[in-house]
């Protein structure tokens, strides 16, 4: 019988840009966790204000944990500087942070006990609550903002979180710890995939994904959010249905050309079947993105393909369909 994992260690990876406003409370948020973790990593993408002098001061209180710090000129942008951030990373675990939010207490407590209890889990994201500008609760959590299923959540639990992310995306960053190990598989990061989504769907397709149920972050709303989360209304939602389609269609289709290309590569630490999976998702967004400019000549191939359940296995069913019809192409 093997012994139990020891308690991991844990790095932190935060961004920042311009962030100076919220660090201070962020940083104390991470810092006064128990455990705490053993490495900061800061790495900053051109900040015009005083975000690092702020991170040095509300650091230096810590002397315990390890702080590095890159401060970038010119700025990578988001996927990068966190890829740079992440290979900086030492510790077992590493636990994504923004700049403008709050941990809390017990969460790095929390992740750690659920990676020694799940050894072949790679990549843990949780719920969040999502408040506004001043910390103040906005009444809903970011699982309700992105109408996840109870049934997306059933199929992650059960160890098929790849499923789940074949139709879409439901790992934030904020939210996310993962191996360290998973690393050698993600990266490099490619620069038409957001960090997180690109680290959510690697850690399905090499090992598993899990999701802890609550909120172990305060999300804050602010309007200036690289990356945020709102929760639509009815006008919202057919807003964003009626977006033009040529530039989201063909990221689509790029983005799985170029999964598809770095699950082949990974060999037999992908399964067959998840390879073939990601060819069949690849074939979807190619006959998305070359559906005619015509709406009503648009309704025989989608009407194909939502028969043939396409658009439930890779898309979001019926949603997506209505979508491919109705969308503007410019």
């Amino acid at each position: 019988m093997s012994a139990p994992e020891s308690t991991p260690s844990i790095s932190v990876a935060l961004c920042t840009h311009n962030g100076a406003a919220y660090i201070e409370e962020q940083l104390v948020s991470i810092l006064e966790q128990q455990p705490g973790p053993t490495q900061l990593v800061v790495s900053d993408d051109a900040s015009l204000d005083d975000t690092i002098v702020r991170v040095r001061e509300v650091a230096a209180r810590y002397p315990a944990v390890q702080l590095t710090v890159f401060e970038n000129t010119p700025p990578l942008g988001v996927t990068k500087n966190f890829e740079q951030a992440i290979r900086a990373c030492t510790g077992d675990l590493i636990a994504l942070s923004d700049q403008d939010d709050v941990w809390h207490a017990g969460r790095l407590a929390l992740f750690a006990a659920e990676f020694v209890a799940h050894p072949a889990v790679a990549l843990i994201h949780s719920d969040a609550r999502l408040v506004d500008g001043g910390g103040a609760p906005l009444g809903h959590t970011l699982s309700g903002a992105l109408g996840v299923s109870s049934g997306e959540v059933a199929s992650i639990h059960a160890g098929d979180a790849f499923s789940v992310m074949l139709r879409r995306n439901l790992v934030t960053g904020a939210c996310t710890v993962f191996r360290r190990s998973l690393v050698e598989f993600a990266a490099p990061f490619p620069p038409s995939w957001v960090h997180d989504e690109w680290l959510g769907i690697i850690a399905a397709a090499v090992a598993s994904t899990d999701f802890v149920e609550q909120p172990t972050i305060d999300y804050r709303q602010h309007g200036s959010n690289q990356i945020g989360a709102t929760k639509l209304s009815l006008a919202g939602k057919f807003g964003r249905m009626m977006e033009p389609r040529r530039d989201r269609n063909a990221r689509l289709e790029t983005n799985m050309t170029v999964l598809v290309d770095r699950l082949q590569r990974l060999g037999a630490r992908v399964s067959d079947d998840k390879v073939n999976r990601a060819l069949a998702k690849l074939e979807h967004e190619r006959m998305r993105n070359a559906l005619p400019e015509g709406r009503l000549r648009r309704i025989p191939s989608v009407a194909r393909a939502f028969v043939a359940g396409q658009y439930g296995r890779y898309s979001r069913g019926p949603l997506d369909a209505v979508r491919d019809v109705l969308q503007p192409v410019d």
